[in-house]
């Protein structure tokens, strides 16, 4: 008799144990469901958010995504909660062609204007809008303040500018343009007062100089739009304004060709 309750004792745990292990695996399989889409040439996270159903930001944090439009074509995306593999429409966008800058030069007509008021000929240059004129390259990054350029990239001058310099009142809170790790905070490179240096995905880096003061260190990772400083005065003197640069690897680029 004793010996009975002890195998049959065994077999009910047995039995439970299976049960258990049924019961987790089915689980695990809810709790796992996804699917794995492949980026097609004009896909956005936005859209393939949209086409599953899915947060595009959930779908950026599992995917450790640090700059929406840092997506390939061809790359692989795991899109949680997903149950089949979906077509993502794309919308193609409306690029209107680049005027050729005109000059015209207009010239007085001598039969109407008597010798002692004689005119210089005026000349009027027309030119595309800025906007028109960059639409050959997708901006990835954002204003890190709002104000007035008042100096502009000319790395060639006789004067280099290896960036923009916009004024801002003094004290003004200054942005990150995209996610990304700082990678420099101090005041140790002259002729910048304090600086910030942010590495971003694709190799690329913003520079934040002539801060009144930094907010973060060296090695924190800030996120799109975070506050990161303070503006401040140039070293030499002068209003307030923020310096600001966009680099590719080690050359620097003209940041209006990156903002929106």
């Amino acid at each position: 008799m004793e010996s009975f309750s002890v195998h049959g004792a065994k077999g009910m745990v047995l039995k439970l144990s299976i049960l258990v292990f049924v019961v987790l695996i089915g689980a695990c399989g809810h709790s796992m469901n996804g699917v794995y889409h492949t980026v097609q040439k004009g896909e956005t996270l936005y859209r393939i958010g949209k086409t599953y159903g899915v947060d595009s930001r959930h779908i950026a944090r599992v995917n450790r995504i640090f700059d929406p439009q840092s997506l390939r074509v061809g790359q692989r995306l795991y899109v949680p909660g997903a149950d089949r593999v979906k077509k993502v429409p794309v919308v193609s966008p409306s690029v209107n062609p680049v005027r050729k800058p005109s000059l015209q030069v207009a010239r007085p007509e001598p039969n109407k204007i008597s010798p002692s008021h004689k005119s210089r000929p005026s000349v009027r240059i027309e030119t595309a809008p800025p906007a028109t004129a960059r639409e050959t390259v997708s901006p990835r990054f954002y204003w890190p303040v709002k104000g007035k350029i008042v100096k502009n990239f000319n790395p060639f001058g006789v004067q280099p500018s290896r960036g923009l310099e916009i004024s801002v009142p003094f004290g003004s809170p200054v942005f990150s343009a995209a996610s990304g790790k700082v990678i420099y905070s101090g005041n140790g490179i002259r002729g910048y007062g304090n600086l910030l240096i942010l590495e971003h995905e694709g190799s690329y880096f913003t520079v934040y100089g002539f801060n009144k003061n930094n907010l973060v260190n060296t090695g924190a990772f800030v996120g799109k739009g975070e506050k990161i400083a303070l503006a401040g005065r140039p070293p030499n003197g002068g209003t307030a304004r923020l310096h600001f640069q966009v680099r590719q690897g080690k050359k620097v680029v003209d940041p209006l060709l990156f903002l929106p």
